[in-house]
Parts: C-alpha cells; sequence; structure tokens
C-alpha cells in the first residue's frame, strides 16, 4: 500500500457541471443580471446594423459554395434565432460563414444539395457529441500555425475564385477542386466581361473607400445599392452594357411560378436529403461516402466559432462557455439542413460589428435573424437587382481580411522551423487539396507537434546534493533522480530511458516526481518498465512528492509499496532519511541478480 500519510491524501476531479447547465449559458448569465430596457434597445440597434450587414454576405456565401442565395439566407435566419438562445457566448452572431466554403463546395458538386444538407447535418451531431463530452476547451489547444494556416489557404482560395464573376467568366466546366477551376478559368480567359469588371472594381473601390470615410456605416451598406443603382444606371443609358444579377442568375419555381432571385417566402420545413433535383439514399454507403466531409465540417465550424468567441471575449471583457457553444452549434447545423440552411458557424466579422454597435446580449443575434426574415419577406424584388460581380468584390474583400497576409508572413519570419512547416503544410493542404484532407491533416500534425513539445519539456537528470528541497545530506550509495514535466505520450519513454543510464549500480535511488503536474497511461506504462528494471537490479526505488493526479493514476494501477523493492513518501526529506535508515542495514543479495 502506499505510505499511510500518502494514501490519506484525497485527490478529487474537478466534476463538470451537470449536462442541464450547458444549454443557453450565455443567456441565462445575462437574464441573472437583469435584461433592461435599454439593453434592449441597444441589442435592437446592433441587430439591424448586423442584420444589413448579414444580408448580402449570406447570399454571396451560398452564392460561392454553389447553391441559390436563399440559402444563406435561411442559414443567418435559423442559425441565428437558434444558436444564440442555446449557446456560451453572449455576442456570437452565426450563420453562414467563409471557412465553409472550401468544404461546402466540392461536397454539392460530388453529391449535390441533398448531400451537401445532409453533411451538414452530421457534422451538427457531431458538433453536438463534442459539446456533451466537453470538448470545447481542448478544440482551443489547436496550434497556432494549424489555424493560421486553414484560414489563410481559405482566403487564398475564395479570393481567386471570385475571378469568375468579378472578370464575368464563362468556363466550360466547373471542376471542385481549386487547382483545376483556375486552370479552367485561365481557359476561359477570352470570355473576359469588361462590364462586369467594371462594376466589380467600382464596388471594390468603394468597399475600400467607404470605411475610411464613414467610419459608423458598415461598407457594404453604402457600397452594394450605389453598385446596384449604378448598374442599373448603365445598363439603361449604355448600349451593351449588361452583367448578371441575383435575378437574372437564379430562378426558383414556387406553386408553378418561376420566381427569378430569391422567393419572397420563409425558411420552410422540409427533408435535407430530398431536396435539389436527385433525392438522396439514406443507406451507409451515402454516410460513410459524407462522413470525411462532416468531420471536417464540424472540426472547422468548432474551431471557427470557438475563435470567435475568444474574439468577443476580448472586445467585450467577457467570458464564454465553448461546451455550451459547441452544443448549440451542433442543434443549429442539425436544424438548418430542415429549412434549407448551409452549415454555420460563428462569424468573427458580424460578431466584431454587433458588439462595436452595441450589442448587450445573446438577442443580439436573434434580432439580425429578424432583419434577415424581413428583407427576404419585403424586399425580395430589389435583392435581385444586386450585381453578381458586385456580390464577388465583397468576398474578395473577406477572403483579403480573412487571410491576414502580414501576420502569415511575420509568422514564416519570426516562428521555428517546426511551426513554419506545419504551417506551410496546412496552407498548402487546404490549397492544392480541399478542406477534408487539410483539416485532416492538420490535427495529425498538431498531435506530433505536442508530442514533440511534451517530449522536449519532460526530462529526468541526476540531481546532487544542492536540491532545494533536500534538508538532509544524501548517504553514499544513494543517488536522486527528478523528473521534470508531465509524463505524458511522446515524452514518457523518452524521460524513463535516463534511468538506463545509471553508472554504478546504487543501493537506493530516490525518484523525485514533485515537479510531474500530470501522467497517462502512456507515462504509467514507462514509470513502471523503470520501476520493474530497478527491482531486477535489486535497488530500492523511493518515489517521493507525488502530485495528486499522478498519484491517483497510479492508485488505480494498483502500485504500491513492497518491502526492500519500492516505497512511496511524500516529501524528500522522508525519501532521505528511509534511505539512510535503508543503507545503514547489512547488504542481503537479491534474489533477481544473486
Amino acid at each position: 500500500m502506499v505510505r499511510r500519510d500518502m494514501a490519506r491524501t484525497r485527490y478529487t476531479h474537478p466534476q463538470p457541471p451537470p449536462l442541464s447547465t450547458l444549454p443557453a449559458a450565455a443567456l441565462r448569465a445575462v437574464l441573472s443580471e437583469g435584461y433592461s430596457r435599454s439593453a434592449m434597445q441597444h441589442d435592437v440597434l446592433a441587430g439591424l446594423v448586423v442584420g444589413i450587414v448579414a444580408l448580402p454576405l449570406s447570399m454571396a456565401l451560398a452564392i460561392a459554395v454553389g447553391v441559390p442565395p436563399q440559402h444563406g439566407l435561411y442559414t443567418a435566419i435559423i442559425a441565428g434565432l437558434v444558436v444564440p438562445l442555446l449557446g456560451g457566448s453572449r455576442f456570437q452572431v452565426t450563420g453562414p460563414t467563409a471557412a465553409f466554403i472550401v468544404i461546402l463546395a466540392p461536397i454539392l458538386v460530388r453529391h449535390g444539395l441533398a448531400g451537401l444538407l445532409v453533411a451538414g447535418a452530421m457534422a451538427g451531431v457531431l458538433l453536438l457529441a463534442m459539446g456533451l463530452f466537453r470538448l470545447g476547451r481542448l478544440i482551443q489547444f489547436i496550434p497556432h500555425p494549424v489555424t493560421t494556416g486553414f484560414t489563410a489557404g481559405i482566403g487564398t482560395v475564395i479570393g481567386v475564385l471570385q475571378l469568375k464573376d468579378l472578370l464575368g467568366l464563362h468556363p466550360a466546366h466547373s471542376p471542385d477542386h481549386f487547382v483545376e477551376r483556375v486552370v479552367s478559368y485561365v481557359q476561359a480567359r477570352h470570355t473576359v466581361s469588361y462590364a462586369e469588371l467594371t462594376i466589380g472594381l467600382f464596388t471594390l473601390a468603394l468597399l475600400v473607400g467607404v470605411p475610411r470615410i464613414l467610419k459608423r456605416i458598415p461598407a457594404p451598406l453604402v457600397a452594394l445599392p450605389v453598385a446596384a443603382v449604378a448598374a442599373v444606371l448603365l445598363h439603361r443609358y449604355s448600349a451593351g452594357f449588361d452583367v448578371a444579377t441575383i435575378g437574372s442568375r437564379f430562378t426558383t419555381v414556387i406553386s408553378g411560378v418561376e420566381v427569378h432571385g430569391i422567393p419572397r417566402a420563409p425558411p420552410l420545413f422540409s427533408l435535407p436529403w430530398e431536396a435539389g433535383l436527385k433525392p438522396l439514399p439514406l443507406t451507409l454507403a451515402t454516410f460513410r461516402a459524407l462522413f470525411p466531409a462532416a468531420i471536417a465540417i464540424a472540426l472547422l465550424g468548432a474551431i471557427e466559432s470557438l475563435l470567435s468567441a475568444v474574439v468577443a471575449d476580448a472586445m467585450a471583457g467577457t467570458k464564454h462557455d465553448p461546451d455550451s457553444e459547441l452544443l448549440a452549434l451542433g442543434v443549429g447545423n442539425i436544424l438548418c439542413p430542415f429549412f434549407g440552411g448551409i452549415a454555420c458557424t460563428g462569424a468573427i466579422a458580424r460578431t466584431a460589428t454587433g458588439i462595436r454597435y452595441g450589442s448587450r446580449s445573446p438577442l443580439t443575434t436573434v434580432f439580425h435573424a429578424g432583419v434577415v426574415l424581413a428583407a427576404v419577406l419585403a424586399a425580395a424584388p430589389l435583392i435581385s437587382y444586386l450585381p453578381m460581380a458586385s456580390l464577388a468584390a465583397l468576398l474578395v474583400v473577406v477572403a483579403w481580411n480573412m487571410s491576414e497576409a502580414k501576420h502569415f508572413v511575420h509568422i514564416l519570419r519570426v516562428a521555428p522551423k517546426s511551426d513554419v512547416a506545419v504551417l506551410l503544410a496546412c496552407y498548402g493542404l487546404t490549397v492544392v487539396f480541399d478542406m477534408v484532407i487539410a483539416v485532416t491533416a492538420g490535427m495529425i500534425l498538431a498531435a506530433f507537434l505536442f508530442m514533440r513539445r511534451m517530449a522536449e519539456v519532460a526530462s529526468v537528470q541526476l540531481v546532487d546534493e544542492a536540491h532545494p528541497h533536500l534538508k538532509i545530506k544524501l548517504p553514499r550509495d544513494v543517488v536522486l533522480y527528478e523528473v521534470n514535466g508531465p509524463l505524458f505520450f511522446g515524452a514518457a519513454e523518452a524521460a524513463m530511458d535516463a534511468l538506463k543510464a545509471i553508472g554504478e549500480r546504487p543501493r537506493v535511488l530516490i525518484l523525485y516526481l514533485g515537479a510531474v503536474p500530470a501522467m497517462d497511461v502512456t507515462g504509467l506504462v514507462a514509470l513502471e518498465s523503470a520501476l520493474l528494471r530497478l527491482k531486477q537490479q535489486g535497488v530500492f526505488c523511493i518515489v517521493a512528492g507525488l502530485r495528486p493526479q499522478p498519484l491517483s493514476v497510479l492508485q488505480k494501477a494498483g502500485v504500491k509499496d513492497e518491502a526492500g523493492r519500492l516505497h512511496f513518501v511524500a516529501t524528500l526529506d522522508e525519501a532521505a532519511s528511509d534511505a539512510q535508515d535503508h543503507v545503514s542495514r547489512p547488504r542481503h543479495p537479491h534474489p533477481a541478480v544473486a
């Protein structure tokens, strides 16, 4: 048994709150503090601004994926109503985001609209499970080079793919991979429309220039209506000036009537696997084909949403509940496909806009969803006049902001070579292949990076008599080894290997674990192997300074005192005293080595 005083040491794992505390963590916190009329007025104003910003963005993001624009609007409405009421962030604005374009576009090409919606629902189930199993805080520890590589690669892909609508190109085909799409654009260079390019560059100039003049007015609120009016006037008074608009590009048949642009109707319930021209059979083969994409959607959605929540906390001085946020995001992604919505996650730019305009609670996002719904019901005919080139210009700005080019270059200059390699690998895989491969490889690289860091920080060293915790001088035939750092996978074996290098065999070896905060099963196996070698060599081992978590692991594993072979003590002085007692006894041959 472990020494009596050590056995009395009680270690209680911090228990997570019950599942009943997970849903609506942020909303309940706001209501418990008191929600005033003034706070509601601030939320309504912020929701109005965010809704106006989200309106063109949601359509542009849906179009970039390859689906009609109303699917993006339906995502903003459903996710905006559900996720904030259940989530863990006070300010998170949830809806379609640019990060998902590079995942969803290939799914649409391979499996159609039904496959796209089913993959989103599958991702919702995974996110729900991540929230219930309390994985929110683990997502936040994904290395910075991995997330930066993803976002920079996504920004590059989105920006380049906007050349199609920005230049008015008409490629012969639309491949599902980035490189092949770029090749198809080059092959279609003779189809450039100077009318589209003119409107696109005009919109781009407004999007860049307006914020420098009008600080408090979102640039899209000025740029897109002005560009739409300019396109209408040029079309009317300039012969041959014609640009594609939402109304000319997209049509929907409702009750036998063809509607140009977005339909003036709210999101209605429908089965996602029956969406589009070809229903999707719900078979094991279907789920198997969509599962890798669902994992990529879930992981990227979790990363993007929690990163947005962290940014919101930094801006507003609050603290979010990551598990509650993942649970809410899972519910939102499960519900969105049943109302025609694509995958959703937290939107950093829209969240920051809400905070800047006075958001006080999650109800801002609910009001933003109401603004989008009102626009669909009341302004659908006007929305149809928005030029496709203008929406492409808006996404170019989004892509540039998302890529964080200056930050990317800064990391290349100052980061260690291993981090630079991970950054470039994640960036290259995102651009050349797709996000499913990039996310998979990125998580593997993150694990390897973690193992390498753990191996670097964990060590075992021979300590002389000057140890700060040692007040008693060690007798001859006694050596003291100190383990520094956690005994995790990737580090435990390397750390314990140091014990193999003991020179002249001592009678007593003191193993001080006071600097080991945690130990996993790999560390346990490595420690057990080291203790077995010492036992076979006839070395009496005294383990000192066990902290609560490693002590709990050893107790559960049944590692206990063995007379004359292994002993556990609480302090280093006790270990030195016991070692002195042991070496003062006459030496007896050990059966294993006699």
